[in-house]
């Protein structure tokens, strides 16, 4: 093994390697490196890992790479790199990893990656990629990690992720993809990531998240969805916090969360325009500790909407439009020891609204326009 970093050594000449036989790993990082000779790595076929992070290469000889037969790893993330060439990886079957993040990629070739078949993880995240073939990745059938995260993608491909049977995370958060065709995910069903947070996505298609039953995450916040399909989420036990946040949602299905039985903690906020809640939407979730509803505009909540949630200690609907609440909204919540009801427009409560709740230690009403009348004399009599 052979590490060097921040060395100052802009080029690896095709004599840099020479003699070093046993060599089996190299690290040439933060070191400034602009140029690569196309014969640089003939002298060291053995190589299994090569890490080139952080410098300056703009360009790389056609094939560099070809001699190393035996390689495992590249690591080209944080270069210059806008160009990478069809053949640049031909004829390297054992490799495992192939990191090109962090650089200025702006196309990739269809068969960039054809004869890769043992690939495990492929990292092209921070790049600006605007578009991928559908079959970019169809020879990747061992691949376990794609991540395509802070690129420019509009659009995805029907089928580009179809042979994509061994994939347990799939990163595409933070991209520019508008829409989704139907059931672009179902043959993932090794899934265990999923992020398509920060995306332009104003729907969704019906059932896109089915057949996905390992998923332990997934993200759609941060997209500005109009509506969700009544059918959209399959079978999710081990999902335990689910986030659906900055978005442009009315209301959202009766049965969104009904195939999330494991989560411990539930946060649909920050959503300007969320003004109505389905009586029976948090229904099935048995394990429930945290619900945060807060920063909605939600004006009136249905009777029995929490009835189900026996385990919940933590409940947040601060900064919404509340105006009235049931008499017996929280009367089944006696795990409940937070409640945060700040900024609304509650002007009076009913005097035994909180007297089921044994176990509440901190109760927040500020910024209310209560109204100090003989209406609200039973409820200070609680305080």
């Amino acid at each position: 093994t052979l590490l060097l970093d921040k060395g100052n050594m802009s080029v690896l000449s095709e004599k840099s390697l020479e003699n070093k036989t046993l060599l089996l790993r190299l690290g040439l990082t933060n070191s400034h490196l602009h140029t690569i000779h196309p014969l640089g790595f003939h002298a060291a076929p053995q190589l299994k890992s090569i890490k080139l992070t952080n410098n300056d290469l703009s360009t790389l000889p056609a094939r560099v790479f070809s001699p190393l037969s035996v390689v495992e790893e590249i690591y080209l993330d944080g270069n210059q790199l806008e160009i990478i060439g069809p053949d640049m990886f031909e004829g390297l079957g054992g490799l495992l990893v192939l990191d090109l993040s962090r650089n200025k990629i702006r196309d990739l070739p269809p068969d960039m990656f054809d004869g890769l078949s043992n690939l495990l993880l492929l990292n092209l995240g921070r790049n600006n990629i605007k578009k991928l073939s559908p079959t970019i990745f169809h020879t990747l059938t061992k691949l376990q990690r794609l991540r395509i995260y802070y690129n420019e993608l509009e659009v995805l491909e029907p089928g580009i992720f179809d042979r994509l049977k061994s994939l347990i995370v799939l990163n595409l958060h933070h991209n520019q993809i508008k829409r989704l065709p139907p059931g672009i995910f179902w043959s993932l069903e090794k899934m265990t990531e999923l992020t398509l947070s920060y995306n332009q996505l104003e729907g969704v298609p019906h059932k896109s998240f089915y057949n996905m039953p390992k998923l332990k995450k997934l993200t759609i916040y941060s997209n500005p969805l109009l509506s969700l399909p009544d059918e959209l989420m399959g079978h999710m036990p081990y999902i335990t916090q689910f986030y659906l946040y900055e978005t442009n949602l009315v209301t959202v299905p009766g049965n969104l969360f009904a195939n999330m039985s494991g989560l411990l903690e539930l946060n649909l906020h920050v959503n300007e325009k969320l003004r109505y809640l389905p009586p029976d939407l948090f229904c099935c979730l048995p394990n429930l500790v945290k619900l945060s509803l807060r920063n909605n505009s939600l004006r009136d909540l249905p009777p029995n909407l929490f009835s189900k949630l026996t385990t919940l200690q933590i409940l947040l609907l601060n900064q919404n439009k509340l105006r009235t609440l049931p008499e017996n909204i929280f009367q089944d919540l006696t795990s409940l020891v937070t409640i945060d009801l700040r900024s609304n427009r509650l002007n009076t409560l009913p005097g035994d609204i909180f007297l089921s709740n044994t176990a509440l230690t901190a109760v927040t009403l500020s910024d209310n326009p209560w109204r100090c009348d003989c209406a609200i004399r039973e409820f200070l009599r609680w305080i």
